[in-house]
């Protein structure tokens, strides 16, 4: 991108802009950890912008099988192939300078097709207000979505530095930490604890910074009759999410072999929904545990398979650890079992409690007897699980829902861009269909003796015919590894 060949003179830009200005600006959307439309907060944020009458690209990598172009549902995706898995110090600087490499060349390309009067960068990493600068003098604004603390991140995984390597690696990702915050015309948090790290490190007014939850659309994200129920009497866990270092996935392990191996509760399974850098030393802990035929990996899954495995499981499972990280962002996870009126336990952590309030049961963090102690009560008191999986899904519906976050998101870009047009970020679609989209039914929330019936048994009443080509496996072995097309991370 340097040179001034790379990028449109300006006053090419302003005749090509001129094109577009006057009707509906168009946002650019980067991401480099996720393809889109897997990452579910960027698909909602694209949803919400062409709501409103916004034209929306997206760069970001390519998935399995993604071809380099797709329009979905009026957004324009721009995709190249990924970095290779890095690793160490080294590793992680290649994987950043490809990205951003790939990324830039596409924003030419993006910019040729219609140009752009906003980006909007999406981190991990917090490289790209760099190309956001380089595109500032067309005109081009930047608003930042901030999605994670990498500070904190990079202390979670490998711990305070202690030497003088480490001490300059923390240093950098804070340097670029701040350049991000400060290079940004607005700035969106996913909760009230990353909104005080833009006030307070990123040396930014609080009216520049917007708060936007990352949470389900309700409406969307509701309880199915489960095609394959578990057996009547089984006891299904779940855990929902990425499987990284930080995420806490071996405790889930830990929980299991507690219940199952030194409490007799041979019932319990527990299913592993999503895919990461530690999916195969997960399995291996798993096999050298004894687990084999209580725990199911299913790897990468779809919206079908994970709406099938949070309508039939039982309880909920949230292992993230207490670390600097993990204490102050919001899990994904939380609020969707939630959505599927899915009691939960989790270890205690400031923004889960902000997410959960009372519909979650807490552990101190990694006290695996007292997590194990939270999976029993709530095995054992079917009205307990009745109660807080209502109170879950209520919660949520009336709290944490999509919808207002839509709002709040698409009036930063009004803001930035001086454009409004009339009309909710999430138009109404009218009444609700009695089925998915894989033709199962869902449970109907205003009949309140069955929600509660089907909070109880997580099944219909009558058995729920197999619908052919349904997507999932649902055989509890460790061997059992399913791919399909998505995962909503978590």
């Amino acid at each position: 991108m340097s040179g001034t060949s790379a990028v449109p003179t300006e006053g090419a830009a302003a005749r090509k802009r001129g094109s577009i200005r006057g009707s509906a600006p168009h946002v650019l959307i980067i991401v480099q950890n996720l393809p889109v439309p897997l990452d579910r907060r960027v698909w909602l944020e694209c949803q919400a912008l062409i709501a409103r009458g916004y034209h929306v690209s997206v760069i970001c990598p390519k998935g399995p099988g993604d071809p380099a172009r797709q329009h979905i549902d009026g957004v324009d995706i721009y995709k190249y192939d990924p970095a290779p898995d890095a690793e160490g110090l080294l590793g992680f600087a290649w994987e950043f300078a490809y990205s951003w490499v790939r990324t830039a060349l596409l924003s030419l390309k993006v910019w040729k097709d219609r140009p752009f009067d906003i980006i909007q960068a999406c981190n991990p990493p917090d490289t790209y207000w760099a190309l956001a600068r380089l595109w500032r003098p067309r005109g081009v604004k930047f608003v930042f979505d901030h999605h994670d603390l990498n500070p904190e991140l990079f202390v979670s995984r490998f711990g305070e530095p202690d030497g003088l390597l480490k001490r300059m690696e923390l240093a950098g990702l804070r340097w670029l930490e701040r350049r991000s915050f400060r290079a940004a015309d607005r700035i969106i948090s996913t909760n009230e604890s990353y909104k005080s790290v833009a006030v307070r490190r990123g040396g930014r007014q609080p009216e520049h910074v917007s708060v936007v939850r990352s949470g389900p659309d309700t409406q969307q994200m509701r309880p199915i009759y489960p095609a394959n129920p578990r057996p009547e009497d089984g006891i299904e866990l779940v855990y929902l999410g990425i499987m990284g270092p930080q995420d806490g996935v071996d405790q889930v392990l830990l929980v299991v072999d507690e219940l199952v191996h030194r409490r007799g509760r041979t019932n319990v399974t527990a299913t592993l929904l999503g895919f990461g850098d530690c999916l195969d030393d997960l399995k291996k802990q798993a096999t050298d545990l004894g687990l084999d035929d209580h725990v199911t990996f299913t790897g990468r899954v779809d919206r079908a398979a994970i709406a099938e495995y949070l309508s039939r499981a039982d309880i909920g499972l949230c292992p993230d650890l207490a670390t600097p990280l993990n204490n102050l962002s919001t899990m994904n996870k939380t609020m969707e079992y939630m959505s599927y009126g899915l009691p939960a336990v989790s270890f205690d952590l400031l923004e889960t409690r902000v997410s959960g309030g009372d519909a979650l049961i807490y552990a101190p963090s990694s006290d695996i007897p007292a997590f194990a102690d939270a999976v029993e009560k709530l095995i054992d008191d079917p009205e307990l699980r009745l109660a807080l999986g209502r109170k879950a899904r209520e919660r949520v519906a009336s709290q944490l829902d999509w919808r207002p976050q839509a709002e709040v998101y698409v009036d930063v870009f009004d803001e930035v861009s001086g454009f409004t047009q009339p009309g909710p970020a999430v138009p109404d679609r009218g009444p609700a269909s009695p089925k998915d989209a894989a033709g199962r039914r869902f449970v109907d929330l205003d009949d309140d003796a069955e929600f509660d019936r089907y909070l109880l048994a997580r099944r219909a009443t009558e058995p729920t015919p197999m619908r052919t080509g349904f997507p999932v496996a649902l055989t509890p072995t460790a061997a059992t590894i399913v791919e399909a097309p998505a995962l909503i991370p978590a």
